[in-house]
């Protein structure tokens, strides 16, 4: 039986800045409108970390059983590693996303019933990433996926709960936040591509290859700041406070197109993509609110 520690390093923490990423970016726009409803934006955060930690638990399970994980670099798997059943995990899987979906559901009641349709999309891409007969995780279709829901989907959406309009400003933020959320993945995928391959999970990365995922890495990180540019043009220069993230993604694009690690080596440059994501994020709150303050003084 698995410990709570073992459960709680199932969850990968290491991945919820992706979810909490967002939904800053999204309420920060919100905010910058005069717009924002805070319960709104505590529920938004709910829904996205519900659907992170599912779609976790989701992976591990149908990795698990696949045979996938048997010989990982990474972070412990409950399943792969023999510490949880499959029962168990797919259990917490369903939880997790079943919670997400109350949490939605009370913002569909409060906003616009269509995006009770938005949050069944969510759900059925946590599970099928890895999940189903035919998972699209398998199929080098992964970044297009958290690019659409973890950026675009999530940015979007939280800031169309709160504002019931949609803005231009939240659409250059979920491209930012979504490049970031793949460089996240692509990092991951790069460090797997050996075991990948001996598995027969045809990630993006394994179709591309080595170099050439390294290279995706970094067009990622720059299709970042070039979403930022269009925020700040939109809104106020102040977005440009999420350049603070910019040490940070120096070290970990040194690591991939510099140094050339391999395997565990990359194991930091995922922590380092998600801080990345976070400190963008949490930039340009901090940016259009600092904006709305001035304004207002």
């Amino acid at each position: 039986m698995a410990t709570p520690a073992q459960w709680l390093a199932g969850a990968r923490p290491r991945t919820l800045p992706a979810a909490v990423s967002p939904v800053l970016a999204g309420t920060g726009v919100a905010v910058w409108q005069e717009e924002a409803v805070w319960w709104k934006a505590l529920l938004a955060l709910a829904v996205a970390l519900l659907l992170q930690i599912g779609v976790n638990y989701a992976n591990d399970y149908s990795d698990g059983v696949r045979g996938t994980d048997d010989d990982r670099v990474g972070p412990m798997r409950l399943v792969g590693s023999k510490v949880a059943t499959p029962r168990a995990v797919k259990t917490a899987a369903f939880l997790a996303l079943g919670g997400a979906a109350l949490a939605g559901l009370v913002l569909a009641a409060t906003t616009a019933w269509w995006l009770v349709g938005v949050g069944l999309l969510c759900i059925l891409a946590a599970w099928f990433y890895t999940g189903g007969s035919r998972p699209y995780g398998y199929m080098g279709l992964g970044e297009v996926m958290v690019f659409v829901f973890f950026g675009l989907v999530a940015v979007v959406g939280t800031t169309y709960v709160q504002t019931e309009s949609f803005e231009l400003a939240a659409l250059y933020a979920g491209v930012g936040v979504g490049a970031l959320a793949c460089a996240i993945l692509v990092a991951n995928n790069l460090r797997d591509i050996p075991t990948d391959k001996v598995a027969g999970k045809r990630t993006l990365a394994v179709a591309l290859g080595d170099e050439r995922t390294r290279h995706l890495y970094g067009l990622l990180v720059d299709a970042a700041v070039v979403a930022l540019v269009g925020v700040a043009l939109t809104t106020t220069w102040w977005a440009l406070l999420a350049l603070a993230a910019g040490p940070v993604a120096l070290r970990a694009l040194t690591t991939v197109l510099g140094d050339k690690a391999f395997g565990p080596e990359l194991v930091p440059v995922l922590q380092q993509t998600g801080i990345v994501e976070l400190l963008y994020a949490a930039g340009l709150f901090v940016g259009l609110t600092t904006d709305v303050v001035l304004r207002t003084v």
